[in-house]
Formats: structure tokens, C-alpha cells, sequence
């Protein structure tokens, strides 16, 4: 075998890795850069291999920026089959159409409003695109080794990211290869959690959180008291939140302060058309997570659902204290930039961070407390209080992991440190060599490794 790091490698988003087994090319993961400038103009850049010379595509779990990239490998030629399980396939349905129409949206500001040197601006993909590449996905269940090519198999195994979130293990001949993806939570309050590994020959492992451990504190208390604060104040508690896994955790403990009577009864609003679909699958896939169907009830009904982008608007005009929820988590487009707007320049209302914030995205530059953020081309004042919570990350900080690993009963020949910033790749290797003792290393992009 051979592999090829084509993308999460660096940073956390763009995740692409190429195996080539048997003259034949597997392409796992196929997700758009996200972030800096330099990661975004990645996704323009011609890849360092022909799509048409892509066998199969075989995908761990449905985010962006593990997904995003499909309708554009399959324009530039691509057209073997995409492998991903059942819920994975359900929530790409959702969430490819929905980047094509931001794709789009973003073109569309960009020309209207000239803040580009590029003219005209084109976007990457359209929704119909989109579409037309959801034709490609092969879904497949937990655990069922799938054949791909002659002697090469894959299994997909629950992570416990999100929704259908699998480990991805390869095996040619004798060689065997595990791909993480993203780690969930070993004791998080929906999703049901990673499986054990017992061996492998090598591991790509994910470290978004390699340098962090997550707080241990409740949750609903925390989001009751951020709540109970800004409405003294009359103002409104905007949470930029990933349509997929972030949002429905939102509002599962927005449901738990509800019934709790933590805070005085305002409004709740699910902002996201994305999240909103996301939220309902949550019904047909009750073998992911841990929610009985009365608590998945009271998750999907605590909120309002916003649809339209003319009820969206109708949000930014009510100033009695509530809750939007809308996307995208860290601020990179949708509706959660045009609220804002409207709500970020006003010192009454909060913005509430709840997940990772990638270098270079607007929600980093709140975290680090900007005073003004670019959004459509204009500048936009940062006075509304900024909160942060990292509990409801769906990804395993670096003690979670280690955890995870140490279910191997014998270490892999080597192990890849993938999908982090450099700090918290660099973090978890020295967590793995010093409790661990396995061989690792921090790939570059485009690294080849022979297996």
C-alpha cells in the first residue's frame, strides 16, 4: 500500500487521504478546506491526482469538511462509487445540496456587493451539482466488510462524531489500515460511543483537541446562566452552531433547562433549514444515540423552526429577549452572518460559541475578541458579550483518546497524527510516545508513506 496526505493535514479541515493498493486508488475523505484564505483557495487548486484515476471514494463521516469536496472531484471526472453508511448518505442529502446553494449565495453577494478583485465571481459547485453527485453514495451498515476492489475490503465501525460518524478500516492482503475520522465523546449524552479497535497494522488518527482536555462541568447549568444573564439585559443569545451533531446537542440541553425551569420561558428558534432536517433524522437513525423517542420528542420540539429567509429576517426585527440557533458553527456563511449583523454590534445580547473555531474563521476572531469582524465586505463592531463553551464538543480531547487507543491490543506499526492545528498535533505525539511508547508521526501535505 501506499498513502498519500492530500488534505487534514496541518489543520483541521480539507481532509483527504489517497491509498493506492493493487495499481487501484481509494480516496478517503473528500472534504473542502475551510479557514484562512490560503486552505480556501486549496479547494481551487487542481489536485495532485486525476480524478478519473480514482477507483472508489470512501467516506467517514458527512461534515463539510470531509464531504464538501464530492461534487467537485466527481465535475473534474470522477465517477466510481462513494462508500458511507446509512445515516452518513441521509445527512449528505442534506448537507451537499445545502454547500452547493452557499456556494452560490456567496458568488451572488460577492458580485451584488464588488468586494472581490474577481469578476465574475463563480462558485466552486452549484446545488445542482450537488445533486446530481448524491447519485454516487453507496450506503453500507456498521461492522459489514465491504469489497471494493480485488483483495481490498473495508469495514466502517461507530465513531460517535455525529450521526453515522464511522473509523474506516482497510485491509490489502496482509496490510491493514485504520482511519479515524473524527473521535466522538466516550461519555457524551446522545451519541453512542466509539468502538474498540483491537488491532491494526497502521492508525490515522484525528487531534483536533490533541492539546486540550474538555471542562467537566454541567452543561445545562452554564447555558441556563449565559441565558439568564443577557435577558436581564434584555437582549437576545445568538449561537452559531454546526447544522449537523452541534445544533440537535443544543437543543437537547435547551430541552433539560426547559423542563428544569432554569430560566424564564422565552423563545427558541432553530435558524437552519440544514439543522432543522438534521434534527428531525434523529428519529430515523435511533440506533446511533442514546435519546429514548419521549427525549427525542422534546429535543426536536423546543425550538421554533425558522424556514424561509423572509421569517429569518422577521428574527433580526423582534427585540424581546431569545434564543437563534443557526449556522454555520463557526461563522464561515449561512444565515448565522446575517444575524450578526444585526445582534454582534449591540452590548446587550451574547454571542455564544459552543465548538472548535478553526484558525482564520470569523468565530476564531470573536473567540480572540476582535473588536470588529469583516462580513460581507464590511466591517462589523464585536460589543455583545462573547461566551464560550467547550462541553459540547463532539470531538475526543487528547485524554479521551488515549483512552480510546489503549482498547488496541497491540500497538500499530505506526500511527499518522492528522486533522489539528500544529500545537495539538504536536500535543498529542508527545501524549501518545510518552504514555503510549507507539511510533508516531505529524504528516506534511502531499507526504507519501509507503505501508
Amino acid at each position: 500500500m501506499k498513502l498519500t496526505f492530500l488534505g487534514g493535514v496541518g489543520t483541521v479541515t480539507g481532509s483527504k487521504y489517497l491509498l493506492e493498493a493493487n495499481n487501484k486508488k481509494v480516496l478517503i475523505d473528500c472534504g473542502l478546506f475551510q479557514g484562512r484564505k490560503d486552505l480556501r483557495l486549496q479547494n481551487w487548486a487542481a489536485l495532485p491526482i486525476d480524478p478519473k484515476a480514482i477507483h472508489a471514494v470512501l467516506i467517514t463521516h458527512a461534515h463539510i469538511d470531509h464531504t464538501g469536496y464530492i461534487p467537485l472531484l466527481i465535475k473534474k471526472g470522477f465517477s466510481g462509487p462513494i462508500y458511507a453508511t446509512e445515516a452518513t448518505v441521509d445527512l449528505c442529502k442534506i448537507l451537499l445540496p445545502d454547500s452547493g446553494h452557499l456556494q452560490e449565495e456567496d458568488a451572488r453577494h460577492a458580485n451584488k456587493y464588488g468586494y472581490t478583485k474577481h469578476t465574475p465571481v463563480l462558485p466552486l459547485y452549484t446545488k445542482e451539482d450537488a445533486v446530481r453527485a448524491l447519485s454516487y453514495f453507496k450506503p453500507i451498515k456498521f461492522g459489514n466488510p465491504v469489497q471494493i476492489f480485488d483483495d481490498f475490503q473495508a469495514s466502517w465501525h461507530r465513531a460517535g462524531h455525529i450521526l453515522g460518524a464511522a473509523f474506516i478500516h482497510c485491509k490489502s492482503e496482509e496490510t491493514r489500515i485504520l482511519f479515524s475520522g473524527d473521535i466522538g465523546r466516550l461519555n457524551d449524552p446522545i451519541m453512542k460511543p466509539p468502538v474498540l479497535i483491537e488491532a491494526t497494522d497502521y492508525l490515522v488518527v484525528e487531534s483536533t483537541y490533541g492539546d486540550r482536555l474538555h471542562e467537566m462541568s454541567n452543561p445545562v447549568e452554564k447555558i441556563a446562566h449565559v441565558i439568564n444573564r443577557t435577558t436581564k439585559k434584555g437582549g437576545t443569545i445568538l449561537i452559531p452552531a454546526f447544522a449537523v451533531g452541534r445544533a440537535q446537542s443544543i437543543l437537547y440541553y435547551l430541552s433539560k433547562i426547559k423542563e428544569a425551569n432554569l430560566t424564564q420561558d422565552i423563545p427558541i428558534y432553530l435558524d437552519s433549514p440544514m439543522a432543522i432536517d438534521a434534527t428531525d433524522m434523529m428519529h430515523s437513525h435511533p440506533h446511533d444515540h442514546h435519546l429514548t423517542k419521549e427525549e427525542c420528542n422534546k429535543t426536536c420540539q423546543v425550538a421554533t423552526y425558522v424556514n424561509t429567509s423572509d421569517e429569518s429576517k422577521w428574527l433580526d426585527l423582534q427585540v424581546l429577549p431569545k434564543v437563534i440557533i443557526s449556522a454555520s458553527g463557526m461563522a464561515t456563511g449561512g444565515r448565522i452572518l446575517h444575524h450578526l449583523k444585526v445582534f454582534a454590534p449591540d452590548p446587550r445580547n451574547t454571542i455564544l460559541l459552543t465548538g472548535y473555531q478553526a484558525e482564520g474563521t470569523r468565530g476564531a476572531f470573536i473567540l480572540e475578541g476582535k473588536s470588529e469582524v469583516e462580513i460581507h465586505g464590511k466591517m462589523v463592531p464585536i460589543r455583545a458579550e462573547v461566551a464560550n463553551i467547550t462541553e459540547l464538543s463532539a470531538h475526543a480531547d487528547y485524554e479521551e483518546i488515549l483512552t480510546w487507543m489503549k482498547g488496541f491490543q497491540h500497538p500499530p506499526r505506526k500511527t499518522f497524527i492528522t486533522h489539528g492545528e500544529p500545537q495539538a498535533s504536536l500535543s498529542l505525539k508527545k501524549h501518545i510516545e510518552d504514555q503510549l511508547s507507539w511510533p508516531c508521526s505529524i504528516p506534511q501535505y502531499l507526504a507519501v508513506e509507503s505501508l
